[in-house]
């Protein structure tokens, strides 16, 4: 759970730095409508539906990551956090070929229970380990939908 951690504060962080520009950009927002000139009054609006389309999608997001991080405590709790570490290459990313080396493991899982979420779950933090942060969101989600 160590990296989980470390993936929640650079989350908040992250999280903290986007309400400051979000906050910013409103506050620009409100000096061109203030100008009163179409124009002004124009860009002002546009800036204030990309901070609103900001803020829901930071929600979004930090809503996920909660229910994850629930979910990775539900799956510790029951012993089934998966064991297996991905070796990483001398640059930082993970030895593509190590991680393929255990996707069999989880695919069969998976196989002989498609609706457990658990199964998804792990298969989701070996994508993530392995670097496929699409497919570990996607594995991610289809646990979210399964656990009930």
């Amino acid at each position: 759970m160590p990296r989980l951690r470390s993936q929640f504060l650079g989350a908040a962080v992250m999280g903290v730095l986007l309400v400051v520009y979000i906050v910013l950009v409103g506050r620009r927002a409100v000096a061109f409508i203030a100008t009163g000139l179409p124009v002004g009054i124009g860009i002002g609006v546009a800036l204030f539906v990309m901070a609103a389309i900001g803020m829901a999608l930071l929600v979004l997001e930090m809503r996920f990551g909660f229910r994850i991080t629930r979910l990775a405590r539900r799956l510790e709790d029951e012993g089934g956090t998966p064991d297996d570490q991905v070796p990483l290459r001398p640059s930082g990313r993970p030895d593509r070929a190590a991680a393929d080396s255990l996707f069999p493991r989880y695919r069969e899982e998976l196989q002989a229970s498609p609706e457990d979420w658990r199964a998804w779950f792990r298969l989701g933090v070996l994508y993530d380990a392995a670097g496929d942060r699409a497919r570990a969101r996607e594995a991610m989600r289809t646990a979210l939908r399964h656990s009930g």
